[in-house]
C-alpha cells in the first residue's frame, strides 16, 4: 500500500490539504511532513496483520514531485527518515515491510535531490523502476538491444553497489513495455528477457510490472503509453506480453535460479555532479554493457569500495576492473 500517492499514470497526487490556500511544500514544511507521518502511523495501524499484505510505501515515486516542492538531499533525508519512521511505528515490528520509491532521475540525474545512497540505505529494501524511457534507453540503443534487455538486471546492480550492506534486497518494483519505445511485437520478448536477466542477480527480492491494464481511450488526456501499457487491454482480454510473462513466470517457479556471485566489478566513479555517467548514454552505463554483451555477469561497485576488501568479499567479488 501507499499513503502518499505521489505519482501515478504520469499524474502527480499530492495530500489535499498541502494543495488549497495554504499551499505547503510536502518535503519541507514541518506541518506538512507531521501531517504525513500521522497518516502513515494511521494507515500502517490499520493495515496491520491484514491478510496478502506486503508492507506500506510512502508513496510512489514521490521524487517526480521536486519540480513544485524545492528540496535538498539533507531536507529529503530527513524526510524519508521521519515518514519511514512512522510506517514502522505503525505496522510494527512484524507487519511487513516499509519502503520508499524513486522513478530514475534519482541514479541518473547529476543534481537531482533524491540521492542513490537514500534509495539504497532507508527503508527494508531497495526499490528501482528501470525504465526504458528513461535517457531514451530504447529510442538510442533500440528496442531489441542488449542495454534495453539488461536495463533491469543494470538497475539491480548498480542499487546493490550504493547499499551498505552487501546482502540488501532489491525489489525491480516497476518496468514494463511502453510503446512506441517497445513495439508490440517486441514486447513478449522483451517481458521474457528482462525478468530472466533481472533473475541472474543475487538478491534479487522479485519483479513487478507495470502495469495490469491498458487505460480505456475514453479516458482523455493521459499520453499516448498509457493506452497501450498494459498486460491486458482495456476489456481485460490478455495480450500476447501477458503469456510470455505468465510462462517465464512459471519456469521460474519450477526451478527457481541460484545465481552465483559475480566475480567481476566495474567500478564506478561517480564524483557529485557526475550521477548521468551510470545512465542511458553515459560512458560507465556503455562501458558496462560492453562487457555484459561479452558475456561478463559485472557486478557494480564504488570507486570509493574498490580496495575494500571486506566488502568484496562479502559480495563475491574477485575482481575489479576500471572502464577504458
Amino acid at each position: 500500500m501507499d499513503g502518499v500517492q505521489g505519482h501515478l499514470s504520469s499524474f502527480d497526487f499530492y495530500p489535499e490539504w498541502t494543495r488549497s490556500w495554504h499551499h505547503r511544500n510536502v518535503f519541507t514544511d514541518p506541518e506538512a511532513i507531521d501531517a504525513q507521518a500521522t497518516l502513515l502511523r494511521t494507515l500502517g495501524s490499520a493495515l496491520t496483520g491484514r491478510p496478502h499484505l506486503l508492507g506500506l510505501q510512502l508513496g510512489n515515486e514521490l521524487n517526480n514531485l521536486v519540480e513544485h516542492n524545492p528540496v535538498t538531499p539533507d531536507e529529503v533525508d530527513h524526510y524519508l527518515d521521519t515518514l519511514l519512521a512512522a510506517a514502522r511505528d505503525g505496522l510494527g515490528e512484524h507487519g511487513g515491510l516499509v519502503t520508499h520509491s524513486a522513478y530514475d532521475a534519482a541514479w541518473y540525474g547529476d543534481d537531482h535531490p533524491f540521492t542513490p545512497e537514500a534509495s539504497a540505505r532507508k527503508g527494508d529494501l531497495t526499490t528501482v523502476h528501470p525504465w526504458v524511457f528513461s535517457g531514451d534507453c530504447a529510442r538510442r540503443y533500440g528496442p531489441r538491444s542488449p542495454q534495453v534487455r539488461h536495463l533491469a538486471e543494470y538497475g539491480t546492480e548498480l542499487a546493490k553497489a550504493y547499499a551498505t550492506d552487501p546482502a540488501r534486497p532489491v525489489w525491480v518494483q516497476e518496468t514494463g513495455a511502453p510503446e512506441p519505445h517497445i513495439p508490440a511485437a517486441d514486447a513478449p520478448d522483451f517481458a521474457r528477457a528482462t525478468v530472466r536477466n533481472a533473475a541472474e542477480c543475487a538478491g534479487l527480492w522479485g519483479v513487478t510490472w507495470w502495469c495490469s491494464h491498458d487505460v480505456d481511450r475514453s479516458l482523455a488526456d493521459f499520453p499516448e503509453l498509457e493506452y497501450t501499457l498494459g498486460l491486458f487491454d482495456s476489456t481485460g482480454r490478455p495480450k500476447p506480453i501477458a503469456e510470455a510473462l505468465a510462462e517465464t513466470v512459471a519456469d521460474l517457479r519450477a526451478a527457481p535460479p541460484s545465481p552465483e556471485p559475480r566475480a567481476t566489478a566495474l567500478v564506478l566513479d561517480c564524483t557529485p555532479g557526475t550521477r548521468s555517467v551510470s545512465g542511458p548514454g553515459g560512458a560507465y552505463f556503455e562501458a558496462w554493457m560492453r562487457l555484459r554483451a561479452d558475456g561478463v555477469r559485472p557486478a557494480v561497485v564504488l570507486a570509493g569500495r574498490a580496495e575494500d576488501t571486506g566488502n568484496l568479499a562479502a559480495r563475491g567479488i574477485k575482481e575489479v576492473v576500471r572502464p577504458s
